[in-house]
């Protein structure tokens, strides 16, 4: 198989986004978690 050079690669971003979050949460209580998701339900930046 011939390797694809990727600008963009969406697992290795997820990736990430995951981990970058994790360590934002880790060790906030659960209600402070609840605040978290609620306030960034509605701040969704618009696709290009």
């Amino acid at each position: 198989m011939k390797a694809i050079d990727k600008k963009f690669d969406a697992v290795k971003y997820m990736r990430e986004q995951r981990d970058r979050l994790s360590q934002k949460l880790v060790n906030l209580p659960k209600e402070d978690i609840l605040e978290y998701f609620r306030q960034k339900q509605f701040s969704v930046k618009p696709s290009n």
